[in-house]
């Protein structure tokens, strides 16, 4: 399944977590499931753990945070002393 397909996947809903985004308009947000992933929970376990979500929900949060990550810039600070 390509990305554009997967993120389709990803929902936002303003009366859900306060907007965050969700996999498939349900009470799962992104930033949970790649929580798991971080924690080192497999993706059977987590599958294991919410029967209704399939493998390509756990790839499109992944999708989600690629994409998310690939936008951002980070501006370098300089600190200056004034001793």
């Amino acid at each position: 399944m390509e990305e554009n397909q997967l993120l389709q996947r990803i929902t936002i809903n303003p009366k859900i977590f306060g907007g965050k985004p969700i996999v498939r308009g349900r009470r799962l947000a992104v930033e949970h499931v790649l929580g798991m992933l971080a924690a080192g929970d497999s993706i059977e376990t987590i599958l294991e753990g919410y029967p209704w979500l399939v493998q390509e929900d756990i790839q499109a949060c992944l999708a989600y945070a690629r994409r998310v990550v690939g936008h951002e810039r980070i501006e370098p600070f300089t600190f200056e002393s004034y001793a």
